[in-house]
């Protein structure tokens, strides 16, 4: 069954992941809580720097800062609206606005996308 997925691109300063990684793991308790199927977030590991385009060049990542991907799946599109509509409302993510964000959120990039192959 096709699901939805949304995808987050960001850079976090090496020194920062943790106080990022207990963001992350609060808000994903709230997107699971209203109906997200997975929540995932990733930290770089083997991630190279390419000539022509790359993950660290696509967040503009500096030498103390690590590349961080995260991931929520829905059922689809009107799932994810659904969620993230009761998510945005939720008044515990007000206590994370971006002022409390361990990380630049001009350099990060997200975006919905359709599955097209799920094995």
């Amino acid at each position: 069954m096709p699901k939805y997925v949304d995808g987050f691109l960001l850079a976090v300063p090496k020194k920062k992941v943790e106080a990022y990684r207990k963001i992350a793991a609060k808000a994903g308790k709230i997107w699971m809580e209203y109906g997200a199927l997975q929540y995932v977030e990733c930290a770089a590991d083997d991630v190279p720097s390419g000539k022509t385009t790359s993950f660290p060049k696509s967040v503009k990542l500096k030498p103390n800062e690590v590349v961080c991907f995260s991931f929520i799946v829905y059922k689809s599109r009107k799932h994810r609206d659904t969620v993230n509509k009761k998510v945005m409302s939720d008044p515990r993510l007000a206590k994370m606005g971006p002022e409390q964000m361990p990380f630049d959120m001009k350099r990060m990039m997200w975006g919905g996308f359709k599955t097209i192959v799920e094995l």
